[in-house]
C-alpha cells in the first residue's frame, strides 16, 4: 500500500512538473509583440502560474515562418499570409490558420511641431514614394521631408505599401527602422520627419497623427473601417490551436483579453 501511495505521489509530482514547464513560444509582428502580447501574457500568467512565454517580436514574416517550420506555437502577424507562405506551409505538411485578435489603424505621424495636420491619401502616397519631397508641397513650412519606414520583414511595411501607396516602391531615401517605437522616436526628434506606426504607438512623445482623407485613426473609425488605413491583426497557428496555445488564444479574444487590447491602444473586436 505504501509503495502504491509513493508511486501515486510520484506520478502527481511528475504531472505538476510538466505543467510547471509549459512554455508558449510566440514569434512575429512587432506591432503586436512589443506591447500588446507581453501584457496579455502577464495577465494570462496571473491565473496560469505554471505557464511561461518566449516572445520574439521581429516582424510578421518571421512569425509566419516560425509556424511553418514548427519553431513557434503562435505566429503574430499584422498582415494576411502571402500565397507563397501558404504554399510553403502545405509543402511542410502544415496548415496556416489565422485568427483575428485585434483591429489596428496604421497612423501616419509627423513631428508635433509640424503645421501639417491632414493629408490626402494621394499625398501620403507621393510622400512615401518620393514624388513629394518638401513639406511646402503639402501646405507645410519649407523643409526636406525625412521618411522613416519599417524593414521588409514587417507586415506593416507591406500593408502600408499596399494600402497607402498603390503598391509603389518606397523612396530610395527612406530610412528603415526595426519597430514602431523606433519610428516614433526618430519622427519625434526630427521636425521634418514622417513615418507610420500602429495605433498603440500614436501617443509617443513628440509626434502627432495626421488625418488621412479627413479621418484620424480612432477605435471607432478603425472598427468601422472608415479610416483608410484600417486592418486586422492575427495569431497564426498550425491548424486550429491546441493545448495551452489554444487557451491563450481564447483568452486573447475573450472580453478580459479584449479589454487589454483596448487599454494598450488597439481597437477591440466587436462583441
Amino acid at each position: 500500500m505504501k509503495k502504491l501511495l509513493a508511486l501515486s505521489i510520484a506520478a502527481l509530482l511528475s504531472v505538476c512538473s510538466l505543467h510547471a514547464d509549459t512554455k508558449i513560444v510566440i514569434k512575429g509582428s512587432d506591432t503586436l509583440g512589443a506591447k500588446l502580447v507581453p501584457q496579455l501574457a502577464e495577465a494570462y500568467k496571473a491565473s496560469h502560474p505554471g505557464v511561461s512565454f518566449d516572445i520574439a517580436a521581429e516582424g510578421s514574416t518571421t512569425g509566419i515562418a516560425a509556424v511553418i517550420d514548427g519553431t513557434a506555437d503562435i505566429g503574430m502577424a499584422s498582415r494576411r499570409a502571402f500565397p507563397t507562405e501558404v504554399s510553403d506551409a502545405i509543402a511542410n505538411g502544415r496548415t496556416l490558420k489565422p485568427t483575428i485578435v485585434a483591429y489596428d489603424g496604421i497612423g501616419v505621424i509627423v513631428n508635433s511641431a509640424n503645421s501639417v495636420g491632414a493629408l490626402t491619401k494621394k499625398q501620403v502616397e507621393g510622400i512615401f514614394s518620393g514624388e513629394i519631397t518638401d513639406w511646402s508641397q503639402v501646405g507645410g513650412k519649407p523643409g526636406a521631408i525625412s521618411i522613416y519606414t519599417r524593414n521588409t520583414s514587417s507586415g506593416t511595411f507591406s500593408d502600408f505599401k499596399k494600402m497607402a501607396m498603390s503598391g509603389k516602391d518606397y523612396a530610395g531615401t527612406a530610412q528603415k527602422m526595426a519597430g514602431n517605437e523606433e519610428i516614433a522616436s526618430e519622427v519625434g526628434k526630427n521636425p521634418n520627419g514622417v513615418g507610420y506606426v500602429g495605433m498603440a504607438y500614436l501617443a509617443a512623445s513628440g509626434v502627432k497623427a495626421v488625418a488621412v482623407d479627413g479621418i484620424k485613426p480612432t477605435i471607432a473609425t478603425v472598427q468601422n473601417h472608415s479610416y483608410p488605413l484600417s486592418r486586422s491583426t492575427f495569431y497564426y497557428t498550425n491548424g486550429p490551436a491546441t493545448g495551452e496555445a489554444k487557451s491563450f488564444l481564447d483568452f486573447t479574444i475573450s472580453p478580459a483579453g479584449q479589454k487589454i487590447v483596448q487599454q494598450v491602444g488597439f481597437a477591440p473586436l466587436k462583441s
